[in-house]
């Protein structure tokens, strides 16, 4: 047998090299390739908290995981149509650190500039949106055994358990064989960006799936040609994902000094946003595309369908009003 690895350093070097070599668009679809008004709407709700915190004259617009840089594109065109100082305060940087996807975004970016961390872009006030991003991020688990706490390492396709000391994620009398997740690097990215929000001004907008309160479960999955595939069987092969807890993210983001609103399911977010007005009208404009367009906002915000699981969640300096989306 080999020698086992732990699951977060197994993910990370699954993905990295699922990234560097793979179009993730053949295995799975996202919110901004579904329907362009996805990516209008955050372009909108920039717009809006740029000028709820003071209009700075430079904004570094940012965004984590730019796939194919689809969303930045479109949240761009909608600003210049409808908020041209907003436009040209903001800055675009991307954090990716994929050299392919990187080449495909700056076709659709050109004027962009790229970093491989949050932490490498230059200071200033910041908008940073995050759709996607967190779930692919690795992570550890832990199973609850007769003989005590185990952590799961992976060798030769399955998993190996080895002994470990209680998740922080886990209450007392957890019951015998459940699981549960922690997602240090996922952790790590919220509590850097709020940091840096509470100390230099912005914010930002999560938009991902996963629970609304931490608890139990193995969510490890993963989609190759738009089909569930074994996730441990061919590292490298197939996108790695897991769902994000948001009650986790909210609290790191508290804990560096700066205001977390929701999470909220990302149909209600879009719907306070203004998708069904404006899929209305572009239906109307466009009867030929009519009932793609009403079907592609559906599947977004429909309960049964991304509107629940995913959800929304924002961060902003304290004391700064409720940003787009988040009022009550």
């Amino acid at each position: 047998m080999r020698v086992p690895e732990r699951l977060d350093a197994f993910m990370a070097r699954a993905n990295a090299a699922y990234y560097a070599t793979h179009d993730p668009f053949a295995d799975f679809t996202t919110a901004p390739e579904i329907l362009q008004v996805f990516g209008e709407l955050l372009g909108a709700w920039a717009a809006i908290v740029w000028a709820q915190f003071g209009r700075p004259t430079k904004v570094i617009l940012a965004e984590a995981g730019p796939g194919r840089g689809t969303l930045m594109a479109d949240a761009l065109r909608l600003a210049a149509r409808v908020a041209p100082d907003f436009h040209h305060a903001a800055r675009v940087h991307l954090i990716e650190t994929s050299a392919r996807l990187r080449a495909v975004q700056a076709r659709a970016l050109p004027t962009a500039r790229w970093h491989d961390r949050l932490a490498d872009l230059p200071p200033g006030p910041i908008i940073l949106l995050a759709n996607e991003f967190l779930d692919a991020l690795p992570v550890r688990q832990f199973q609850h055994t007769a003989q005590g706490w185990a952590e799961r390492h992976v060798a030769d396709g399955g998993f190996v358990l080895l002994p470990a000391d209680q998740p922080a994620t886990a209450p007392p009398g957890a019951a015998i064989g459940s699981v549960f997740e922690t997602q240090p690097a996922a952790r790590d990215f919220v509590a850097t960006a709020a940091s840096r929000i509470a100390s230099q001004g912005g914010a930002a907008i999560i938009l991902d799936y996963g629970r609304a309160e931490s608890g139990p479960g193995d969510s490890l999955q993963a989609l190759r040609a738009g089909r569930p595939a074994d996730p441990l069987a061919a590292p490298g092969e197939t996108d790695l994902t897991v769902h994000v807890d948001f009650q986790a993210m909210a609290r790191e983001a508290r804990a560096a000094g700066a205001t977390a609103w929701g999470p909220i399911p990302q149909g209600s977010f879009l719907g306070a946003l203004g998708l069904g007005p404006r899929v209305q009208k572009l239906a109307a404009a466009n009867p030929s595309r009519a009932t793609a367009l009403l079907d592609a906002a559906q599947r977004l915000a429909a309960p049964g369908r991304m509107g629940h699981l995913f959800k929304a969640l924002a961060i902003t300096q304290e004391g700064a009003p409720p940003p787009p989306g988040f009022e009550t």
